[in-house]
C-alpha cells in the first residue's frame, strides 16, 4: 500500500543494536536477510496505535545479567541493574497457563486522562524494576502528560495507585512512570528479542477494550520488521518491530509480549488494520501486531531514568517515506547544511541501499535500520549515485525524542 509523501529527517533514537541474524547463537554465520518493506500487505489500510480512547470504555554500568552469555550486555546508566530481573521464570517454556500466572502479576493496566475525560484513554504496562517503575507506550499517557491529568495504574488485584510520567519518548512510543509506594509490585523478567524465531510461541498480556488481565497468545510472524505508526509526522513512531499474530486490540498498547520462558522480549504498541481507520471506527486486530523490542526498551528508559529524557540518532537527510512501494532503496531527497550526512559527502537523489552490509528496501526500512544505533556511533552506508555504488561512512548526531 501507498501513504501521502511525507519528508522525514532520518534521525534516529538511542537504540542498542538488534539489527543481524535474530537465531540464537548458530555455529555458522546466519545467512544475510533482506529488510522487508512496512509497507508490502495490500490488505493494510493504516498501521494504528494501540490505545483505547473516549468512548471505548499507552553510561557506565554494563548489564551483563542476561541468562545466554553469549549475547552481548546493553550498556544502561539510569536503571538500577540490581533492581532488575532477568532470570526465566520458567527454566524451560512451559505452557501458556504458567506463562500467565507468572507474569499477569507483573502486568498493569493504565487509566489516563484523554482529551479532558479523566478515564478517556485505556493500556497496559508492565513492572520494570522493584523501585516502582512501568514501561508502556508514550500514546497511552502522552494526552494526560501535556495536560497535567490524572493516570492511575491498576494492578492484577484490582488496586488503584496513581502514577506519574518519570520520561516519554515519542520516537519511540515509550514512557516510563512510577509509582510511590509500589513494593508490592512484581517485576517482569527481561529476556531478549535477538533470541526470538520466527514460528516460536508468544504470549500477550494486557488490557484490550478495558478487559484487565487478558492474556492470549499465537507465534511470532516476523522479525526485524520496519513499520509506523500514526496518522501524521508528528505522531509517528518507527519500530523494527517483532510481528506476532496473537490477538491485540485497543488497550493492549504498552503490554508485554513473553516468550513460554515467562521473559518480556517486547511491548505491544501497533496493529495493521484492514481499511477501518483508527479503532475508534471501529478497527480492530486482525492478526497482525506489532512490539517494540525489548532492547530498545532497556535503552530507552535507561535514559529515561538518568536524565528525564531519551535520544535518538540523527543523520541530517530527509527520505522518501510514501508514494508508490519502493523495493531498491531509500532515496535521499535533500542533505541538511551542516549535517553529518553533508560532512559524510551524501548528496540529494543518492539511493540507499545498504546500512552496515543490511539491505534496507524503502526510506522506512532505512530509518528504522538507523534507529537502531545510538548518538555518536558510526556506520555504513552503500550508496548508488549516477550508477556507481560507493561506501560512505556517517557518524550520527543525536536529538531529544
Amino acid at each position: 500500500m501507498s501513504q501521502p509523501t511525507r519528508a522525514f529527517s532520518a534521525t534516529s533514537a538511542s537504540v542498542p543494536s538488534v539489527t543481524g541474524p535474530v537465531l540464537p547463537p548458530p555455529a555458522a554465520p546466519a545467512p544475510e536477510r533482506a529488510r522487508p518493506s512496512g509497507w508490502v500487505w495490500p490488505v493494510v489500510a493504516l498501521l494504528a496505535l494501540v490505545v483505547g480512547v473516549a468512548g471505548g470504555v499507552v553510561g557506565g554500568i554494563g548489564y551483563a545479567e542476561w541468562n545466554d552469555d553469549e549475547q552481548q550486555p546493553v550498556t544502561t546508566v539510569g536503571l538500577d541493574t540490581s533492581g532488575l530481573d532477568t532470570q526465566p521464570p520458567l527454566q524451560k517454556p512451559g505452557s501458556v497457563a504458567r506463562v500467565a500466572q507468572e507474569v499477569l502479576p507483573s502486568t498493569v493496566q493504565i487509566i489516563a486522562e484523554f482529551e479532558g475525560v479523566e478515564a478517556g484513554a485505556t493500556g497496559s504496562g508492565f513492572v520494570l524494576d522493584d523501585q516502582g517503575h512501568i514501561v508502556t507506550n508514550n500514546h497511552v499517557v502522552a494526552d494526560a502528560a501535556e495536560n497535567d491529568g490524572p493516570i492511575e495504574i491498576v494492578d492484577q488485584d484490582g488496586n488503584r495507585q496513581n502514577a506519574t510520567v518519570v520520561g516519554r519518548s515519542p520516537v519511540y512510543d515509550l514512557a516510563v512512570l512510577h509509582v510511590a509506594g509500589a513494593d508490592d509490585l512484581k517485576p517482569a523478567s527481561l529476556g531478549r528479542s535477538e533470541s526470538l524465531r520466527v514460528g516460536e510461541p508468544v504470549v500477550a498480556i494486557g488490557a484490550p477494550l478495558g478487559l484487565s488481565s487478558t492474556v492470549t497468545s499465537g507465534i511470532v510472524s516476523a522479525l526485524n520488521r520496519p513499520v509506523t505508526t500514526g496518522s501524521t509526522a508528528d505522531d509517528s513512531s518507527y519500530i523494527n518491530a517483532v510481528q506476532t499474530d496473537a490477538a491485540i486490540n485497543p488497550g493492549n498498547s504498552g503490554g508485554p509480549l513473553v516468550n513460554l520462558q515467562g521473559q518480556v522480549v517486547g511491548v505491544n504498541s501497533a496493529i495493521a488494520t484492514n481499511g477501518g481507520g483508527s479503532f475508534d471506527e471501529e478497527a480492530g486486530n486482525i492478526g497482525v501486531g506489532f512490539a517494540i523490542p525489548v532492547e530498545q526498551v532497556i535503552v530507552t528508559a535507561d535514559q529515561i531514568l538518568e536524565s528525564g529524557e531519551a535520544q535518538y540518532p540523527v543523520i541530517g537527510a530527509r527520505v522518501q517515506t510514501g508514494g508508490p512501494t519502493q523495493l531498491d532503496g531509500a532515496t535521499v531527497d535533500e542533505v541538511l547544511a551542516d549535517s553529518p550526512a553533508e560532512e559524510a559527502g551524501l548528496e540529494d537523489g543518492d539511493l540507499i541501499t545498504r546500512v552496515n552490509g543490511l539491505r534496507v528496501t524503502d526510506g522506512i526500512a532505512l530509518i528504522v535500520a538507523i534507529r537502531t544505533h545510538q548518538p555518536g556511533e558510526t556506520i555504513e552506508f552503500t550508496v548508488e549515485r549516477d550508477g556507481d555504488e560507493q561506501k560512505i561512512q556517517v557518524t550520527l548526531d543525536g536529538e531529544v525524542g
